[in-house]
């Protein structure tokens, strides 16, 4: 009783309410709105690696799982093995059902690395076969088809045959005596086929009168001739609608026989989706993944930057306030901490935050706090929060909170309280604990009496819970109860921190320090008479006065500390903004280096180019003189020696850029994250990386070594030119009389009969004849022709062809 107690109080059931939102189906919503809390460890770190391998697997993932098809069909599966029959949707809703889930088995399969999903779809049985003989006898619009079984196919030709018939008889009815009728058309009234017939002239076309006009001038008659054949088409649809049952139930069997394999379906399904609804709400929250620490180990639980996951959805979805986060950092010998402090700062709120973050953890969620996140594993999450006063019952907010607290008691599995032993050291503490792994939240403990009784009350409760719990958080006004961390070494105390300038709490969480009494400077504050609070605080003492002020010495130490923190961490900041500078600066100068030495390069060819010119220009007059060759060649020699003089060195050919390779290190600038290369390059200078939790796909131009060095880039093999095949040549389409179809006078249910023999029946476009007439019967073939299979599209004919009259369908 009281564990269901403590869900309503840390208001579990809204924070299961906000992880259904996330779900895909509606199988794994119901789920996480009634989520179960695992009894065991081994249990809630199954549920941890599943959350853990969903939210990698959907990293890798464009779209993310996919649930489409899967449907609540466990009320069907239920009715199949009483031997009931299926509806068309039901079977339809197993169908896609049964590809929805091999689709999933098939994303899991292809990818590496998730050994706990691998193992939770080994065993899955999706029944490939019994999905084809469903589509096979039922099509999309859950209707059994002709192909379920021969005799359906030959009662439904029959039946088309005989509705022929039926309207035919009925048209040469109305061509005969249009006068008597209302309007040219053939209607059903139940499954008898009538036509209209005008009230005064009833007696021209004798039948039998199946229904009436609103304003009684019309009647609806099915002429004697047709009833017999009326009769006949009643009797062979009883006969169809018995068949498409025997179909259906076959059906039925069908999956009857599996049923066991698809309830396992079905709860594969919905653990899939539930743990999927965790890693997205894990996702958005900003969370990450626990680790339960072991007592026996000493380790530290550490939560930094934790949030509260219901303030975190007010804040993004109710316009909240933003959420101020706390530090949890509890050594493995406390055992109580006191968390004191003015009322609205914050203490129950952290006791909240705390549970939830000890519940979602217990059912494989994510915590929202910053990595490292570490956390025991509490068997039991006991708390007392809130006022337990009720009128009904008699009950005073003291008699509630005691009730409670004695059901807290009986849940840690003690005996007798035995307040007031007296022990302040115990040689071993855990081996008096019957329930080691219980946390205990306790909300102004021993308020609502006296506060002397109240106080001693709260005193050996605590020092009670400290030898029967594992963990104790209580919050207090008691100022006795800050004095047990220098009695008993497994209790501490925190704070909640209050701004005395603004009145006003800071909803920080402060170690170490127990909160002083504000009352009497707020009071001061507030305007109450200077003497009044002058002679409270005479009333309280001046060794409370003293410890209030050694407590605002200690907060004024913390806050310099905090402060100097702060200018070390801004001074860091700084040099690393300098250090980038003053590396683009180094990159700026050695661009500028190798633009000059270019453009020296540049000038020193230019030179020579136009010594080389004016040797020419010697050696054309030497020719056309009388000197000899001789003293032209030495000015070439003379030329070549200047060539080599200005002419720069060849420069040494650059060393390969960074290339990563797997296991390498390296910088991603755009998100200021360090990652390991997991795969190298691929030909389009992709590689993928991780950092953290995150895997992820990166362009080789997006990262650097870890000195700065770019990746040089991949130069990927110009394909070779694809053969360009010529066009096919058009075959002419002539109209003949072997591909022309005459519809005219026909009604829609009939023309379709025809259009599906004929177009079945086609090897090239067909000529359709419908005529103008009131053009329903136009509409009625477009209709069909749209959704046929085989037509790729249709277009009115040539003008010369019948123009709107005529409607040319191509066939594929």
């Amino acid at each position: 009783m009281i564990q269901s107690e403590t869900l309503e109080l840390l208001e579990w059931h809204r924070l299961c309410q906000h992880l259904a939102t996330f779900a895909a189906t509606k199988l794994g919503a119901t789920a996480a709105r009634h989520l179960k809390i695992p009894d065991s460890q081994i249990q809630s770190e199954q549920l941890l690696e599943q959350t853990k391998e969903v939210y990698q697997l959907e990293t890798r993932l464009t779209t993310g799982l996919s649930f489409e098809g899967i449907q609540d069909i466990g009320d069907s599966l239920e009715r199949a093995e009483r031997s009931g029959v299926l509806a068309g949707d039901e079977l339809l809703a197993i169908a896609t059902t049964l590809a929805g889930a091999r689709n999933l088995r098939r994303v899991i399969d292809n990818q590496e690395d998730l050994p706990v999903l691998t193992d939770l779809v080994a065993d899955l049985r999706t029944y490939p076969e019994l999905e084809q003989e469903i589509h096979r006898c039922i099509d999309e619009r859950a209707q059994v088809t002709d192909r379920a079984s021969q005799k359906l196919g030959e009662i439904r030709t029959d039946l088309r045959r005989l509705r022929t018939q039926i309207t035919q008889k009925l048209q040469n009815i109305l061509q005969a005596k249009s006068g008597a009728v209302q309007e040219q058309l053939i209607t059903q009234r139940g499954d008898r086929f009538v036509i209209p017939v005008k009230a005064p002239q009833k007696d021209a076309i004798p039948g039998i009168v199946h229904d009436t006009s609103t304003s009684g001038a019309t009647l609806y008659v099915e002429p004697h001739s047709v009833v017999p054949l009326g009769n006949q088409l009643r009797q062979i649809i009883r006969r169809e609608q018995a068949e498409e049952e025997a179909v259906r139930r076959a059906l039925t069997e069908l999956v009857a026989a599996v049923k066991p394999d698809l309830e396992r379906l079905l709860a594969i399904a919905t653990t899939l989706d539930l743990a999927t609804a965790r890693s997205r709400y894990s996702y958005w929250l900003g969370a990450n993944p626990p680790r339960f620490i072991k007592w026996e180990d000493r380790e530290i639980i550490t939560l930094r930057n934790l949030r509260h996951p219901l303030l975190v959805w007010q804040q993004q979805h109710e316009q909240g306030q933003p959420v101020v986060p706390v530090d949890l950092l509890i050594s493995p010998q406390i055992r109580v901490v006191t968390i004191t402090g003015p009322n609205t700062g914050g203490k129950t709120v952290t006791l909240k935050t705390l549970g939830l973050a000890a519940l979602m953890a217990k059912v494989g969620l994510f915590v929202p706090a910053r990595e490292p996140v570490e956390i025991p594993w509490f068997d039991k999450v006991l708390a007392d929060i809130g006022d337990e006063q009720s009128l009904q019952q008699s009950l005073s907010t003291f008699s509630g909170h005691i009730r409670r607290i004695s059901r807290i008691l009986e849940a840690l599995g003690t005996g007798d309280l035995g307040l007031g032993t007296g022990e302040k050291e115990i040689p071993n503490p855990q081996s008096l604990i019957p329930n080691p792994q219980s946390l205990v939240l306790l909300d102004e403990v021993g308020a609502g009496t006296d506060p002397v009784e109240g106080s001693a009350l709260a005193i050996a409760l605590l020092q009670y819970l400290a030898n029967h719990a594992q963990l104790t958080i209580a919050t207090t006004h008691f100022g006795e109860l800050k004095a047990l961390k220098y009695e008993d070494d497994r209790f501490e105390n925190a704070s909640v921190e209050f701004d005395e300038s603004t009145l006003s709490p800071t909803y920080r969480l402060l170690w170490g320090i127990p909160g002083r009494s504000n009352a009497l400077t707020i009071a001061l504050r507030l305007g109450l008479k200077p003497e009044v609070v002058q002679q409270a605080k005479t009333q309280v003492g001046e060794a409370t006065d003293e410890v209030n002020q050694v407590i605002a010495g200690l907060e004024a130490q913390r806050r310099r500390q905090e402060t100097k923190a702060a200018e070390a961490q801004s001074l860091l900041q700084q040099a690393e903004r300098l250090y980038k500078q003053v590396s683009a600066k180094a990159a700026s100068l050695e661009e500028r280096e190798s633009s000059l030495r270019a453009s020296q390069e540049i000038a020193v060819q230019q030179a020579i180019a136009q010594a080389k010119g004016e040797i020419a220009q010697v050696i054309r007059r030497l020719q056309k003189g009388t000197p000899t060759a001789q003293e032209a060649q030495q000015a070439t020699n003379a030329l070549n020696q200047i060539g080599q003089q200005y002419q720069p060195a060849t420069p040494a050919k650059p060393k390969a850029g960074f290339m990563p390779k797997v296991g390498d290190r390296v910088r991603i600038p755009k998100l200021g994250q360090i990652a390991d290369v997991i795969t190298a390059p691929d030909e389009d200078g992709e590689l993928s990386v991780r950092f953290g939790l995150m895997k992820m796909n990166v362009k080789l131009q997006d990262v650097e070594s870890l000195d700065g060095q770019k990746a040089e880039p991949i130069v990927k093999p110009k394909p070779a030119p694809a053969a360009v095949t010529p066009p096919p040549q058009s075959v002419p389409e002539i109209r003949t009389s072997q591909n022309t179809i005459d519809l005219r006078g026909k009604r829609v249910a009939d023309a379709e009969y025809i259009l599906d023999k004929a177009i079945s029946e086609a090897t090239g476009p067909i000529w359709i004849i419908h005529g103008y007439g009131t053009g329903k019967l136009r509409q009625g073939v477009h209709a069909f022709l749209q959704q046929h299979p085989r037509v790729n599209n249709y277009e009115p004919a040539e003008q010369a062809d019948g123009g709107t009259g005529v409607t040319v369908a191509h066939i594929k």
